[in-house]
Protein backbone atom coordinates (compact mmCIF):
# COMPACT_ATOMS: atom_id res chain seq x y z
CA UNK A 1 0.00 0.00 0.00
CA UNK A 2 1.38 3.41 -0.66
CA UNK A 3 0.32 6.67 1.81
CA UNK A 4 0.36 10.03 -0.24
CA UNK A 5 -0.18 12.95 1.37
CA UNK A 6 -0.09 16.70 -0.21
CA UNK A 7 2.79 17.58 2.23
CA UNK A 8 0.37 20.61 3.73
CA UNK A 9 -0.50 18.11 6.72
CA UNK A 10 0.79 19.32 9.71
CA UNK A 11 3.05 16.30 11.49
CA UNK A 12 2.82 16.59 15.14
CA UNK A 13 6.45 15.09 16.62
CA UNK A 14 5.69 13.79 19.35
CA UNK A 15 8.92 12.84 21.18
CA UNK A 16 11.21 15.33 19.87
CA UNK A 17 12.43 13.54 16.88
CA UNK A 18 15.55 16.34 14.89
CA UNK A 19 14.17 18.41 12.22
CA UNK A 20 15.59 15.93 9.85
CA UNK A 21 13.61 13.37 10.66
CA UNK A 22 10.59 15.20 10.49
CA UNK A 23 11.78 16.26 7.31
CA UNK A 24 12.16 13.11 5.62
CA UNK A 25 8.83 11.56 6.67
CA UNK A 26 7.04 14.86 5.12
CA UNK A 27 8.83 14.70 2.07
CA UNK A 28 8.22 10.64 1.79
CA UNK A 29 4.64 11.08 2.27
CA UNK A 30 4.43 13.73 -0.25
CA UNK A 31 5.80 11.82 -3.08
CA UNK A 32 4.14 8.50 -1.89
CA UNK A 33 5.25 6.25 1.16
CA UNK A 34 5.40 2.27 1.03
CA UNK A 35 3.11 1.98 4.06
CA UNK A 36 1.65 -1.04 6.27
CA UNK A 37 -1.36 -0.60 7.86
CA UNK A 38 -1.92 -1.71 11.61
CA UNK A 39 -4.47 -4.12 11.42
CA UNK A 40 -5.32 -3.25 14.75
CA UNK A 41 -5.40 0.62 14.68
CA UNK A 42 -7.16 2.24 12.13
CA UNK A 43 -5.09 5.19 10.64
CA UNK A 44 -1.91 3.92 12.27
CA UNK A 45 0.72 2.97 9.39
CA UNK A 46 3.80 1.58 9.50
CA UNK A 47 6.02 3.60 6.78
CA UNK A 48 9.36 2.86 5.56
CA UNK A 49 12.01 4.82 3.84
CA UNK A 50 14.91 2.53 3.00
CA UNK A 51 16.50 1.07 6.62
CA UNK A 52 14.51 4.17 8.45
CA UNK A 53 10.95 3.10 9.65
CA UNK A 54 8.04 5.39 11.13
CA UNK A 55 5.10 4.65 12.97
CA UNK A 56 2.19 7.21 12.14
CA UNK A 57 -1.31 7.98 13.03
CA UNK A 58 -2.86 9.82 10.56
CA UNK A 59 -6.24 11.68 12.04
CA UNK A 60 -8.93 12.56 10.27
CA UNK A 61 -8.22 15.72 9.95
CA UNK A 62 -5.36 14.76 7.64
CA UNK A 63 -2.67 15.36 10.50
CA UNK A 64 0.39 13.28 10.82
CA UNK A 65 1.23 12.53 14.40
CA UNK A 66 4.44 10.50 14.81
CA UNK A 67 4.62 8.22 17.23
CA UNK A 68 8.07 6.70 16.40
CA UNK A 69 10.92 6.31 14.00
CA UNK A 70 14.02 4.03 14.24
CA UNK A 71 16.85 2.37 11.95
CA UNK A 72 16.17 -1.38 10.97
CA UNK A 73 18.87 -3.49 12.43
CA UNK A 74 19.95 -5.24 8.41
CA UNK A 75 22.15 -8.67 8.79
CA UNK A 76 25.48 -8.31 7.04
CA UNK A 77 26.03 -10.71 4.29
CA UNK A 78 29.87 -11.85 4.72
CA UNK A 79 31.42 -14.68 2.52
CA UNK A 80 34.54 -14.33 3.99
CA UNK A 81 35.29 -15.65 7.65
CA UNK A 82 38.27 -13.10 8.27
CA UNK A 83 35.94 -10.45 7.48
CA UNK A 84 33.31 -11.42 9.88
CA UNK A 85 35.47 -11.58 12.49
CA UNK A 86 37.13 -8.32 11.88
CA UNK A 87 33.38 -6.98 12.21
CA UNK A 88 33.02 -7.82 15.78
CA UNK A 89 36.15 -6.94 17.29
Amino acid sequence: MTLRLSGEERIYNLRNYPHETVAELRALLACGAPTEPDLHRKGFYDVESGARKFYVHVAPDGSVWLLASWLERRPIAVGNPALLAAACL
